[in-house]
């Protein structure tokens, strides 16, 4: 449950709420305790300055008499928990509370010269706290200065009464979230465990199919697209080796069972000398076919399994080239087909020789094998500043362009109809453009016609 991601999901967004609530409450605490500070104050200077007026019409009224008049100043703005004193020089000379106001004088002659409200607490008052503001005045030569305090105490229960508010409403608040958070990661991840589901059910029988979401987000549309692009590429491969299978089997079908035939026609009686060099001859052709096939599937085996390393040295391409076209001229003379080699200089290449050799003789292999008798096949080798391109061209039938994309796919053939013995097993291209591809090199068919077809080698220098 708890490596579950709708779980994980759920417990960052619940953490990320809560610090973004516990910060919101504490701000929304904070501002309110000031603005109750600052109302106070303010309710309070307004209080001192009205006090202050009311005691100079007093003085007045009192003939000079000053602890008279804060008596009756007192008398008149008396309330619950407020307080209005004045002192001289330290000494109380009249208060609302007296035996309150007393102690006060030191916070008075401490205070006296600060024009803001501040806090202080009620002598033999425990635990109750108070705003005070100190006005200094003048009367008949004399500085007085009027003390005016109001309790703290409805600021300090309108605070608490917050506080219980928000330690109620914080724990509900996240429960909420928290169920919230847990619905919406399940909402989210529905699609999710729908394509797990499907993808669960996708084998190597239905790679078709495709994975279907309903109404997802761009993400999750690019996700499942991925991925049906791999399953896309998966079916295409299976395809792919299904086909080579079966055509691997058919090709070596064909020359066991010629030799099979044979055999159990030299066996089914007594047979001459030359009847039996006859059928042995049959045999050893089909074997070297069957050798020949049997070494071209276990390279392309090895080269889709990456064991075909590249024995890498030194040599001269136009040399190997020239060497190809002359073991070449045995295929090409029944026919009469002319071979060419163009090369006009030294063509230095580090590539493996064995490889490169089979890529030309292919090329050249397949061209022969394509041209009708009396044709020609050339081949040319071109050298540029960061390239060397080998050109093989042949004045065969050509290549339809609905074949051209197909022609090195493995065992395909242009003219199915063919034999064997005269199209080949389909795999001369193949491994010709493997063999182009580990050196770093492209084989395309470069252009098709009517009269021939142009194979062309890129090879990096």
């Amino acid at each position: 449950m708890l490596r579950s991601l709708r779980f994980r999901l759920t417990a960052w967004y619940l953490l990320f709420f809560a610090a973004l609530l516990v910060a919101f409450c504490g701000f929304l605490y904070a501002l309110l305790a000031r603005h109750l500070h600052q109302r106070l104050d303010a309710t309070l200077m307004a209080d001192a300055h009205t006090a202050l007026r009311l005691l100079r019409d007093e003085i007045s009224e009192q003939r000079g008499n000053v602890p008279k008049a804060v008596g009756e100043t007192a008398n008149k703005i008396r309330s619950k928990d407020t307080l209005i004193a004045v002192f001289e020089n330290g000494r109380l000379l009249g208060s609302g509370d007296s035996r309150t106001a007393a102690g006060l004088a030191g916070v008075v002659a401490a205070k006296g010269s600060t024009p803001e409200p501040f806090s202080l607490s009620l002598p033999g008052r425990a635990g109750s706290e108070s705003r005070a503001a100190v006005l200094r005045f003048g009367w008949g030569g004399h500085r007085y200065w009027l003390l005016r305090l109001v309790p703290f105490t409805p600021v300090a229960a309108q605070l608490r009464e917050l506080r219980h508010v928000l330690f109620i409403a914080l724990p509900l608040a996240l429960v909420v979230a928290g169920i919230g958070g847990f619905l919406l990661a399940a909402s989210l991840l529905a699609p999710l465990v729908a394509m797990s589901e499907q993808t669960a059910r996708i084998g190597e029988k239905n790679l078709h199919d495709r994975l279907q979401v309903g109404h997802p987000s761009t993400e999750l549309l690019q996700l499942a697209g991925a991925f049906n692009d791999l399953l896309a590429r998966l079916d295409r491969s299976f395809e792919t080796m299904r086909r080579f299978v079966a055509d691997a089997s058919h090709e070596l079908r064909t020359p066991l069972a010629v030799i099979r035939g044979e055999t159990d026609v030299v066996l089914s009686r007594e047979r001459s000398t030359e009847e039996y060099r006859g059928s042995l001859e049959i045999i050893r052709e089909e074997a070297k076919r069957l050798s020949l096939l049997v070494d071209d599937l276990l390279n392309l085996a090895r080269a889709d399994a990456g064991h075909r390393p590249l024995r890498l040295e030194e040599f001269y391409l136009n040399d190997l080239v020239e060497e190809c076209c002359r073991s070449v001229q045995a295929l090409a003379a029944p026919k009469r087909i002319q071979v060419t080699c163009s090369c006009s200089e030294d063509v230095p290449f580090r590539g493996d020789q064995e490889l490169m050799r089979r890529l030309v003789v292919n090329l050249l292999d397949n061209g022969i094998r394509y041209t009708p008798d009396g044709g020609a096949v050339s081949v040319r080798v071109e050298t540029q500043t960061a390239s060397i391109r080998l050109v093989v061209s042949d004045t065969g039938r050509g290549i339809p362009p609905e074949c051209a994309e197909r022609v090195f796919e493995r065992f395909y053939r242009v003219d199915q109809a063919r034999s064997r013995g005269e199209g080949g097993f389909g795999l001369g291209l193949p491994i010709a453009k493997w063999v182009a591809e580990s050196h770093r090199g492209t084989l395309e068919l470069s252009s098709t016609s009517e009269r021939g077809s142009t194979f062309t080698v890129s090879l990096a220098r």
